[in-house]
């Protein structure tokens, strides 16, 4: 039996590039962050079991807003904006920086950052430093390998293995994920529940 914190409603709310766009600061949030094109929409999408509630592209950089989805009627998945190799203009790109630290580091309700990687690449430079960024602020941080269906499986232990040195996190912390198979949603939906309210309230599906 698998214990899974159930999403039974998933809306989009708004999206927000000041502080002063964003919804009141009244109900738990958790932050998506990672390069543009690792697979984040389509994270969120199987999360909330919803094919559209966030709208995938094969273009990088296409999310350039801070988006908010409410759960549930009881807290927020945040989707904040892809960085690193987004073909925007360098107009754009240099407002991502600013606009997504002013959430990260301000919103009194944000109780934990989901760091999204790809298991077929290793860590970039920008994911290294989003990371310690989050670890120097002391903001829990749940790192995802996703496209786990991309690879062998005989590949994965050792793409853990080279993640988890890179990042400095033991293996057994990574979430290894694949939004086609749903591989890992049980267990990203587990430490997702902890913040937001607790094991005590994590409910058994058969």
């Amino acid at each position: 039996m698998e214990i899974v914190f159930p999403i039974r409603t998933a809306e989009f709310v708004k999206s927000a590039v000041h502080q002063d766009q964003y919804p009141p600061a009244e109900l738990p949030e958790v932050a998506f962050a990672g390069r543009s094109n690792v697979g984040k929409s389509s994270l969120i999408n199987c999360l909330v079991q919803r094919k559209k509630l966030v709208k995938t592209s094969k273009t990088p950089g296409r999310t350039q807003t801070i988006n908010f989805f409410r759960i549930n009627n009881e807290f927020y998945f945040v989707d904040l904006p892809g960085y690193g190799f987004a073909r925007v203009s360098e107009k754009i790109r240099a407002q991502w920086g600013p606009m997504v630290e002013n959430y990260l580091s301000a919103r009194p309700s944000l109780k934990g950052i989901v760091l999204i990687l790809d298991v077929r690449h290793p860590p970039t430079p920008h994911d290294l430093n989003l990371l310690h960024w989050l670890q120097d602020r002391h903001l829990d941080t749940v790192a995802v390998m996703t496209k786990a269906d991309k690879i062998k499986r005989g590949e994965w232990r050792p793409r853990l293995k080279e993640a988890s040195l890179s990042l400095g996190i033991p293996a057994d912390d990574l979430v290894l994920f694949s939004a086609e198979t749903q591989q890992g949603r049980p267990e990203l939906l587990q430490k997702i529940s902890r913040w937001i309210e607790g094991p005590a309230d994590l409910e058994p599906t058969h």
